[in-house]
């Protein structure tokens, strides 16, 4: 049984967060994956910059960070997997939302499915449609498509 942790930087949890959840969880059951405890972090710009600083060298802020721990640990008779953890700027997607004109709905749920990719040990070398990490998002994305986590007539708040 796989686990999803939502967290925001300090602020209160949106009222989609539980769909989120949801969605992740679905994602990982598409890609056969079974007792990974997965943790989603909600925040801003300024602190995916920071992030982004911290760890790439880049001072600038992007759409979604995955930081891999890749560590087990033994719970009763079940091995659990720590994949590490999802960043998402919500800033970003709103801006990535309106430049692709896509809802905010299907940017997230592209974006859960890139970082969840990404902890899954794949990773891409350009931004590319024939990229095979970007070709399986889409297909996901397009599996998973009646799935929403924020309704028609939300935003991302």
């Amino acid at each position: 049984m796989n686990n999803v942790i939502i967290n925001t930087d300090g602020k209160p949890p949106p009222a989609w967060s539980a769909d989120a959840e949801n969605f992740a969880l679905k994602v990982l059951d598409e890609i056969n994956r079974d007792n990974w405890e997965l943790s989603i972090l909600f925040c801003d710009n300024k602190k995916i910059t920071e992030l982004n600083r911290q760890y790439r060298k880049i001072n600038e802020p992007t759409d979604v960070l995955s930081f891999i721990l890749g560590e087990t640990a033994q719970e009763s008779d079940n091995t659990i997997y720590y994949p590490g953890d999802i960043i998402i700027s919500l800033d970003t997607l709103r801006e990535n939302a309106q430049y692709f004109q896509v809802t905010e709905d299907e940017e997230l749920r592209r974006l859960l499915i890139h970082g969840i990719l990404h902890l899954d040990g794949m990773d891409h070398g350009t931004i590319k449609k024939d990229e095979p990490m970007l070709i399986l998002q889409e297909k996901l994305l397009n599996r998973l498509n009646n799935e929403h986590i924020i309704p028609m007539d939300g935003e991302i708040s």
